[in-house]
């Protein structure tokens, strides 16, 4: 697979010589962690790459879930993705401000509801930015489009189906937080939450396939880090990571691989590290 897949992971150039076409349509997908700082929506406000609309990965959500960002009811997700101009037929690349973090979710949320035409920005928008590319804070003017919705429910998975597969072997765990909040060592970032991981898990820090750029590294290294974290890749794994968002930076991975025996955890530790009854383990 070439570095730059139009399908899947856009550069900064092919953004900019495809910006125009009609049938592109960019999405800002910034979240930040509780304690990270500063206001997504109001930083796309003042700078935003020409065009792009603001895709609130909490406001798009199932928000009666006491989870966070919950994967939204489909009718939802096509409501909202409507209102935001996007539809059938469109190549939709998703971005976010700080590199690489959100956007991954974004891309996965559209895949789960059927679309394959959706790519991340590699890099982001601070790499756009570094690169002298042109922004603008003026809010598009998007017009309704008929957006078809066909859940792809492979791509997903939730607690219930989580611990089967743990009980039965039928995949691979694989976490995408950091060592020590892995390990146990460091508390959560959201109050009330064990610390530690499932049992028998392998972690592969999301940062840790991530250049300096905050664009993937290539395909060759990427590899050796799943493989060096003792991860078969011809067997099915099951990304998880704090609520469901890092998670997703390790399933564009393992697809830019060629894996597609993959899904990701949607409650991942939010919810699995929430319930005693559930095990854990930590070191």
């Amino acid at each position: 697979m070439p570095e730059s897949d139009p399908q899947l992971l856009v550069s900064t150039e092919w953004l900019a010589d495809h910006l125009g076409a009609p049938d592109v349509r960019v999405l800002d997908g910034t979240y930040r962690l509780p304690g990270q700082g500063g206001d997504p929506k109001a930083d796309y406000e003042r700078a935003h790459i020409p065009g792009a609309r603001f895709f609130d990965i909490d406001e798009i959500a199932d928000t009666t879930s006491p989870l966070p960002h919950m994967l939204p009811p489909a009718e939802k997700f096509v409501s909202r993705v409507r209102a935001m101009g996007v539809g059938d037929g469109h190549r939709i690349v998703v971005y976010d401000q700080d590199g690489l973090f959100s956007a991954a979710r974004v891309w996965w949320m559209f895949r789960v509801f059927g679309v394959s035409d959706v790519a991340v920005l590699d890099g982001g928008l601070r790499k756009w930015i570094a690169e002298g590319r042109p922004v603008e804070d003026m809010p598009p003017a998007p017009r309704d489009r008929h957006f078809t919705a066909r859940k792809d429910s492979s791509l997903v998975r939730d607690v219930t189906q989580v611990a089967a597969a743990l009980k039965l072997g039928e995949a691979q765990i694989v976490d995408a937080r950091s060592p020590s909040r892995f390990r146990g060592e460091e508390p959560e970032p959201r109050p009330g939450l064990r610390s530690g991981h499932i049992p028998g898990a392998k972690n592969v820090h999301y940062a840790t396939l991530l250049a300096p750029d905050g664009t993937l590294k290539p395909v060759t290294e990427t590899r050796r880090i799943f493989e060096a974290a003792g991860i078969d890749l011809s067997q099915p794994i099951v990304t998880s990571c704090g609520s469901g968002v890092t998670a997703a930076i390790l399933a564009l991975a393992l697809e830019r691989l060629g894996h597609r025996k993959w899904s990701v955890y949607d409650g991942s530790w939010s919810e699995w590290g929430a319930y005693p009854d559930l095990a854990i383990e930590t070191g």
